[in-house]
């Protein structure tokens, strides 16, 4: 039960993320780019699920740090697609 907190903190966080990126950008809500976002936010708590199989107990901490790192993992993610669409004239 605890990686499921974990997961769901996770792509929690990178769905936070990609709100709080919206709301910032003023622009229209694009259902493609949350898209992408909601995707990434699923393989960030899949990913942190599995890696935290691997540890002891899971705390509130460990919780929180999730939650802060899926966000990061929407942030990076956004970057670089953004980086490789302005180099590709994309």
């Amino acid at each position: 039960m605890d990686l499921l907190w974990v997961g769901l903190a996770a792509a929690g966080g990178a769905i936070v993320a990609a709100i709080m990126g919206w709301l910032d950008s003023g622009l229209d809500f694009d259902v493609r780019k949350f898209g992408s976002s909601a995707l990434r936010a699923l393989v960030a708590g899949g990913v942190f699920a599995i890696g935290y199989a691997f540890t002891g107990p899971v705390g509130i901490s460990d919780i929180i740090i999730a939650a802060v790192a899926g966000a990061g993992v929407d942030v990076l993610g956004n970057r670089a697609i953004g980086a490789i669409r302005q180099n590709h004239g994309g």
